[in-house]
This record gives C-alpha cells, structure tokens and sequence, in this order.
C-alpha cells in the first residue's frame, strides 16, 4: 500500500462560489469527504499542503487521514480540480473509507529490467500501451504501482495483464480480455530496411 499523508480541516458552514472564492483567498479550498452511507460533509484544506500533495504523485493511490478538530477520518482522494492558468487546486472530492471498502483505482504502470530484455538489447524499443491501468482493490491495499519485469522478452513479444501476479483480492476492472500493456517493438527505421530487404532481387539468383 502507499505511504498516506495527514491533512489539518474545517468544516465549513458556508458552501457556494462566493464561499470558496473567500477560502482561496485565505489561502484555503473547499473540499468534501462522501461516502460509507453518510451525509456529505464539507470542510476546508489548506491549498497549499494539498497542492504539494497532488503534484508529489499518488495522490489517488494514497490513504489519508484527515483530522477534523479531534477526528480522525480516513480517506481516498477521488477527484481534484486544478485552476487552468495557475494549475492550483481548486477543489478536491474525498471518498470516506473503512477497512472493509473495496475501490475502482487507477493505478500507474511501471517497467523495470529493460537491461534483461533481449529483444531490447537488439534494438527494439518498448512500447507503452498502458500507462496505467484501473483496479478493484482493497482501499487499504492499494498497490502503488503496478511491476512490470522485462527480463526474457524477445523482440516482437507482447506483455499482457495475464502475465502480471497481482496481489490477493486486487483484480483488473477489465475482465472480458487479456489486455496488451506493452510490446516489444522494432523501429520503424529497421522495420523498412528489413521490408526494403526483403523485396529487392537476390542478384544471385535474379535472371
């Protein structure tokens, strides 16, 4: 599971777009934590924390605590709106969780042991297809990755998600398919001079 983090809030007693442009302009944004059967509650997050926060990465894939006066409520990020010019959060939604929650995630894709891959070693590139890939997961054992190991690929070998040991009780959203997530693919340049090979005569046996 990833490491979490720990945000300071209010609740707040005024909601609306006149509300929050005064929260921002006290250096705080308007957030809300929903969700495990319970009314909606607002509260207010320090926007600076909560932007180092965001752009630190994971922030989807991190359980939080969010301590409201003497609470502690634990949660996961679900959605953020970021400002268009200043990339600043504006808004963030925090879904409420428990140790029984299972959660649809996106989690980031990550490739490792490309000095292994033979098919790479030969001048093949890896192409990405999945960056990341969606999950149903225990809230509280959410992988921070997914661990790809490229060790043994042949050039011209495709990785599917069949191919990944995920752990117990974390399966893909996508069920009906074993999807690509990478491929090991030769370059266009080399590509075209094996096709250009292929199709000029052999001088040899031209006649």
């Amino acid at each position: 599971m990833s490491t979490g983090y720990t945000l300071k809030a209010e609740v707040r007693k005024e909601v609306g777009k006149g509300s929050a442009r005064k929260l921002r302009r006290h250096g705080k944004i308007p957030a809300i934590i929903y969700g495990e059967n319970q009314h909606p509650l607002p509260i207010s997050i320090s926007r600076k924390e909560i932007d180092n926060t965001i752009h630190s990465g994971g922030f989807r894939t991190k359980v939080a605590i969010i301590e409201l006066n003497h609470i502690k409520i634990q949660v996961l990020a679900k959605d953020y709106q970021l400002d268009l010019i200043s990339n600043r959060p504006t808004h963030v939604d925090f879904l409420r969780i428990s140790s029984k929650s299972v959660v649809h995630v996106r989690v980031p894709v990550r490739f490792f042991n490309e000095e292994a891959c033979p098919g790479i070693k030969q001048g093949s590139v890896l192409n990405i297809v999945q960056h990341e890939i969606d999950l149903i997961a225990p809230a509280i054992a959410i992988p921070e990755s997914i661990q790809v190991d490229l060790t043994g690929y042949e050039s011209g070998a495709s990785i599917h998600i069949s191919s990944i040991k995920l752990a117990e009780n974390i399966n893909p959203l996508i069920q009906d398919r074993d999807f690509t997530l990478a491929t090991i693919a030769a370059p266009a340049s080399l590509s075209s001079q094996e096709t250009s090979e292929t199709n000029t005569p052999n001088p040899k046996t031209a006649s």
